[in-house]
């Protein structure tokens, strides 16, 4: 049952496209595992034992199919007497879903990296809390009490191509991307492309955080601007278009997603910036009144246990935060690299001025006038662009 107050807020979410994805059945996915076994799963703690071990988990998410189903198929080899059925869906949906759908029919665990609305559901009694060993050792910053969990870490970055970095120099932060889009702003105009923060949820998000941290933000989305730089609801637009070689510098990307796609694609370059980069969670829990409470606390626990945390490193380009874990994409190694430069957005009631609608107009005023303030006002003829060799004999 919903409230005025929650009709208010899905009539808000309704003009957003969350975290970077596509609404509606783009998104859309899912995945089955049957039980393997009608036998006894292993325990660890997790669960009681007068409680029934054979038992169904339904989840419904916000990450892509290929990303989760090697950590699903590994929690099943562990717990073969659970059946899985995983739906992928849009930030926006996961949301939507959970709040439209009745008690019976809503899933047990909800994982998205929408972290705003992540915190509304639990702030507004949604979530139930998990009791385990894993749980309680939770780094304080990537929890909010014992109900809502951070179990990636994924930092926003820049990708950009590397013959770019050849004809214009690296870049490894914000202030060289500010120095390169002025220093060559009729070179990379209509090379760039970014967040349209008023149709992202992601770029929005982003736009909020940045203009807290960084006192040359305006400066940065005013060169943005001057070079025509385009704007895109995805992540997956800008790194298709810089495998095209249609863009050349991307700004605000998922790293998570750039580092796979980069696998693939090596005439890229991802770029954790070195002067601060903002660091996305995606956030999960348990639903207060999930019909399989058994198994949706094993696989919670799995995600927050050693163990799930290396598979998340091994099996995805997802960043752990198990504070035992110091490999490639950790937050130990990434803070080893940047220390103080990593700026994990918290998990708080700051969360929730992404939902006011008075301050989201406001920010988004500045920048569309920020942005615009020093927009070219004529084309440059394509003759003139200082094009790259690789890219002139496309």
């Amino acid at each position: 049952m919903t409230t005025p107050h929650t009709n208010r807020l899905v009539a808000l979410l309704a003009g957003l496209v969350l975290s970077g994805l596509s609404l509606g059945v783009l998104a859309q996915a899912q995945l089955n595992y049957p039980a393997l076994t009608d036998g006894p799963a292993f325990n660890d703690g997790a669960a009681r034992d007068d409680e029934r071990p054979r038992s169904r988990l339904v989840i419904n998410a916000a990450l892509d199919t290929p990303l989760i189903a090697p950590l699903l198929e590994d929690f099943q080899r562990r717990n073969p007497d659970i059946e899985i059925v995983y739906r992928n869906l849009s930030t926006l949906a996961v949301y939507r879903t959970f709040l439209d759908a009745g008690a019976a029919e809503r899933a047990d665990v909800v994982m998205s990296s929408a972290m705003p609305w992540q915190y509304w559901l639990a702030n507004n009694g949604y979530a139930q809390p998990l009791d385990s060993a894993a749980a309680r050792a939770w780094p304080a910053w990537a929890r909010w009490r014992q109900e809502l969990f951070a179990i990636t870490f994924e930092p926003v970055v820049i990708v950009y191509r590397r013959d770019v970095a050849e004809r214009f120099g690296a870049i490894d932060s914000h202030a060289d991307l500010l120095e390169r889009l002025e220093r060559h702003a009729e070179a990379l105009r209509g090379r760039v492309v970014t967040y349209d923060p008023a149709t992202s949820g992601a770029g929005y998000s982003y736009a909020i955080e940045e203009a807290r941290l960084s006192p040359r933000y305006w400066e940065l989305v005013a060169a943005l601007g001057r070079v025509d730089t385009a704007l895109v609801g995805t992540t997956r637009e800008m790194l298709e278009g810089l495998a095209q070689g249609r863009y050349w510098i991307g700004y605000n990307l998922l790293g998570s997603y750039a580092r796979e796609f980069a696998r693939e694609h090596p005439e890229l370059e991802v770029v954790v910036p070195k002067d601060y980069a903002l660091v996305t969670h995606r956030l999960a829990f348990i639903a207060r009144d999930a019909r399989n409470p058994y198994a949706a606390r094993r696989f919670l626990d799995y995600l927050l246990s050693e163990y799930g945390q290396r598979a998340i490193g091994r099996l995805t380009p997802l960043g752990t935060i198990h504070p035992a874990l110091s490999g490639p994409g950790s937050a130990n190694a990434l803070r080893e690299r940047l220390g103080d430069a990593l700026r994990p957005i918290d998990i708080g009631p700051g969360l929730l001025a992404t939902l006011d609608n008075l301050k989201r107009e406001a920010l988004l005023s500045r920048w569309r006038r920020e942005f615009q303030r020093a927009a070219p006002s004529a084309d440059i003829p394509a003759a003139a662009l200082d094009v790259p060799p690789s890219e002139a004999a496309r």
